[in-house]
């Protein structure tokens, strides 16, 4: 069995010690190589590079899904079903952008979904389907 390739993300950040607090402590993604300007983590089995660039920090604009303002611009994973239902509980006091919620209920695409920002203003998803078969589904 073949894995599936990993992604690599690159964001700015705003304050490289707000982003090993975050990404490190609280979502436990273990650090990889850094630098003055930059920081790597395994965020879930990907890679995601860090680069200080506070004039870059700018939140994104939303577009509307199924009633809520969705940040545009923003990134995730996508987590089994019960996973996902004890990071909501272990979260509920995240200042969130959108609370942990049932998005398209009774329809294909119906998932769990609960959106944030890091410190910097980055929007992250983290997101489950029931039926991980649905996870493209049309």
């Amino acid at each position: 069995m073949t894995a599936h390739p990993r992604f690599h993300m690159a964001l700015p950040i705003h304050d490289i010690d707000a982003a090993r607090q975050f990404y490190g402590s609280f979502l436990g993604c273990a650090e990889g190589r850094s630098a003055e300007k930059w920081i790597d983590f395994d965020f879930f089995g990907h890679q995601l590079s860090l680069h200080l660039k506070p004039e870059e920090c700018a939140l994104a604009k939303s577009n509307d899904v199924d009633g809520d303002q969705v940040p545009t611009r923003h990134f995730g994973v996508i987590l089994d079903w019960e996973q996902w239902h004890k990071k909501a509980e272990a979260w509920k006091d995240l200042d969130f952008i959108i609370p942990p919620k049932i998005r398209f209920k009774g329809e294909v695409g119906e998932q769990a979904t609960m959106f944030f920002r890091d410190p910097s203003g980055n929007a992250l998803e983290f997101k489950s389907f029931k039926d991980p078969e649905r996870v493209f589904a049309r």
